[in-house]
This record gives structure tokens, C-alpha cells and sequence, in this order.
């Protein structure tokens, strides 16, 4: 579903148990397949929600000595900076705005959607909802940072200062200038992830509340969590879910 290469097979779906009203798309992360995280969904769904997990393309990661593994983009490092892979990255964002598409296609708005996804693929979904048109639900943004983020505004948190009490006039200076400036993030991070630092989670976290409602914007930290997930974390992304995406029926 990524880039020229078709060869990436269909999503990992976990089908809602009735009609489906809302769903969650969800992105794994590098060297990784959908299926793990559609069987750790399956755990945790609501009878009238989708859950989509679709599996990156094959292609070498300059990271990994270019070994060619499953993977949204190309990664050159994993430090603040690092290069990255700009024209790789709106590529990837371009396909997940697609896949967004082909769900309001069947019938679920989009702002009945919930894009989401853990270390590499939580990065793009962050920036696929900060570039995208179409108006989603939430984000879910697991272990990971804002890709291409001096591509963003810089200067919003000055004007948010002088706005503090008013949130109608922060509206209208305008983070980002699309139709999520109001969306609600949840962004979790292992204390102790030695592949992107805490330290990373929470500069991105600040970064985040310069470009949305700060309000909305919400940084949990696991402790003794590495670079994975743990049963605490789903508990709070379910609720999180359940929250954005009540039943409509």
C-alpha cells in the first residue's frame, strides 16, 4: 500500500462484531507486520469499531546497514538530527490518507477514524494527521516523535500565551492551517525505551501542543517500559478509543 511497491498484502483486520460505525487505523513499526497489533486490538475492541492494521512495503533501511525490511520509509537515524527521508515520508502519508479515503468510501466519516501507530508508525500517523484535509477523530502515537517537524509552524506557542484565556481567539491564529487543530492526541512512552529516548516522546509532546489545542493533548509514560507496549498502555488506548468513538446506534 506504500510508495511504486504493490507487493505489500492486504491490511490485518479485526472486522466490527455488528455494523461498522467508527474504525481505528493503526501502523506498526519498522521490521514489524500489522498482524501483532490486529491480535492486541482484537483484545481490546468494541463491537461497532473496524480496526485496520496494514503492513508497511518491503524496501532497505539505511539504518540497518540498508537490509531490506518492512518499513514506511527510510530511516537514517535516530537522533533529533538525523536526516530524514522527506520525499519517503509524504509518500507514505499520501498512502494513509488513501487508505482514510477508501473507509469513508465504505460508508465511515472520517472524523469516525482514529489513525494511530507505534514508533515509526506512530511518527507517520502523527504527521499524516497534521497534513492531511481530512478531519479525523484522534491519534493514537506510540514511542515515537513528529517526522519533519521544522516543516511546521514554529511560532504558535507565543501567540498561545497571549490567548490563554480565550481558546476561540487561539482557534483563529491557527496552529497548523487544516482541520485537526483541534484533534485529540494520545501520546505513550516507556520510561526506560532505549531505541527513542523518553526524552524524545516528550519534546514531541511540547511540539505537539504548539501545533493543536494543547488541551487536547495528552503524554503518558509507562514505568519500566522499553520499546514495546504493555497491558496498562491498551487499557488506556481503549479508553481513549471508546471515548472518541461511542456507539452512534
Amino acid at each position: 500500500m506504500c510508495g511504486n511497491n504493490m507487493s505489500a498484502p492486504l491490511p490485518a483486520i479485526v472486522p466490527a462484531a455488528r455494523k461498522a460505525t467508527a474504525a481505528v487505523i493503526f501502523l506498526h513499526g519498522l521490521g514489524d507486520t500489522g498482524h501483532g497489533w490486529a491480535e492486541a486490538f482484537a483484545g481490546i475492541r468494541s463491537a461497532h469499531i473496524k480496526y485496520i492494521c496494514p503492513h508497511a512495503p518491503v524496501m532497505p533501511v539505511t539504518l540497518n546497514m540498508n537490509m531490506a525490511m518492512p518499513s514506511w520509509f527510510d530511516i537514517i537515524g535516530l537522533s533529533p538530527d538525523s536526516l530524514e527521508d522527506e520525499t519517503g515520508i509524504k509518500q507514505a502519508a499520501e498512502n494513509v490518507k488513501a487508505l482514510i479515503d477508501q473507509e469513508v468510501k465504505n460508508g465511515i466519516p472520517s472524523n469516525r477514524i482514529i489513525l494511530g501507530g507505534f514508533s515509526q508508525g506512530g511518527a507517520l500517523s502523527l504527521y499524516t494527521a497534521l497534513t492531511t484535509q481530512q478531519k479525523l477523530a484522534g491519534v493514537t502515537a506510540l514511542s515515537c516523535w513528529l517526522p519533519l517537524r521544522a516543516s511546521f509552524p514554529q511560532t504558535l506557542s507565543a501567540h498561545y500565551t497571549a490567548f490563554t484565556v480565550d481558546c476561540r481567539k487561539w482557534k483563529k491564529c491557527g496552529p497548523i492551517g487544516g482541520v485537526n487543530r483541534d484533534i485529540s492526541i494520545l501520546q505513550c512512552h516507556g520510561d526506560l525505551d532505549p531505541l527513542v529516548p523518553l526524552m524524545f516522546g516528550s519534546l514531541t509532546a511540547e511540539k505537539l501542543k504548539t501545533l493543536v489545542n494543547p488541551a487536547n493533548v495528552t503524554f503518558r509514560t509507562y514505568a519500566g517500559m522499553m520499546h514495546s507496549s504493555c497491558q496498562q498502555e491498551m487499557m488506556d488506548i481503549k479508553q481513549f478509543i471508546d471515548k472518541l468513538l461511542p456507539p452512534v446506534d
